[in-house]
């Protein structure tokens, strides 16, 4: 079993996103880390995107009904790609003395990358597993070459794959 961190981020698993590349595959895949950390007693938060796309309290909005939340799961709700820009995340990470955080999640290259990038710069160990992002075909890759690109940027420079 991969090892687990202090908390497990679940990134932008809203229903705006489950027509991207193995969404329901990602969502099992996830649910199975978040059966990991609840036995292990540890944190799970969930990051919901709002904008003028994804508008909160829509039904697009909302979490996927499929993700194992629980009601003492950390939501924390955020405007941007970067899940700490003007967000009460890293106050929430610290006050719960974590250094090391798992990510998963919506959307590859936009709202994961931006986040890991920023965890990395605040000094957060991050651990990920593969495979465990998605995104949409662009006009430049299809959604499987994406998640591999970001995945050999992120490997060993910002990001310790188990």
């Amino acid at each position: 079993m991969p090892k687990l961190a202090q908390t497990l981020i679940v990134i932008d698993m809203q229903k705006a996103l489950q027509y991207s590349y193995n969404f329901s595959g990602l969502i099992q895949s996830i649910n199975n880390r978040i059966s990991q950390y609840r036995q292990a007693n540890l944190p799970i938060i969930f990051i919901q995107h709002n904008d003028q796309d994804v508008v909160r309290g829509s039904e697009l909005w909302q979490l996927s009904g499929k993700l194992d939340k629980q009601k003492e799961d950390i939501v924390v709700e955020k405007f941007h790609p970067n899940a700490f820009y003007q967000t009460n995340l890293n106050k929430v990470l610290m006050q719960n003395g974590v250094r090391t955080i798992e990510l998963c999640g919506a959307q590859t290259e936009y709202c994961c990358n931006a986040t890991i990038v920023m965890a990395h710069g605040l000094g957060y160990k991050i651990l990920m597993e593969h495979d465990m992002t998605t995104t949409f075909d662009n006009d430049y890759m299809i959604a499987e070459d994406t998640i591999s690109f970001f995945e050999n940027i992120w490997n060993n420079s910002f990001v310790t794959f188990q």
